[in-house]
């Protein structure tokens, strides 16, 4: 078995900076992913907060028509 120490070493060696550069790059993605979230997020809730603000306008020119029609 130690004789075959001089292949294990080298594949070891190269098998750990396999696993260092994979779990480096999952993390990367892992970030990118999370940060494409976060700005789907953040689009989603200004998109909300239009909706709202069309809404309430939409209600107010509602009442002003009210009122027009209804001294008119």
């Amino acid at each position: 078995m130690w004789n075959d120490a001089g292949i294990i070493v080298p594949l070891a060696a190269f098998v750990m900076v396999i696993l260092i550069v994979a779990i480096a790059s999952v993390r990367k993605m892992r970030e990118k992913e999370l940060e494409a979230h976060r700005e789907l997020r953040m689009r989603e809730m200004e998109h909300e907060q239009k909706m709202r603000q069309m809404e309430i306008e939409k209600a107010r020119l509602e009442l002003e028509k009210a009122k027009v029609t209804k001294n008119a």
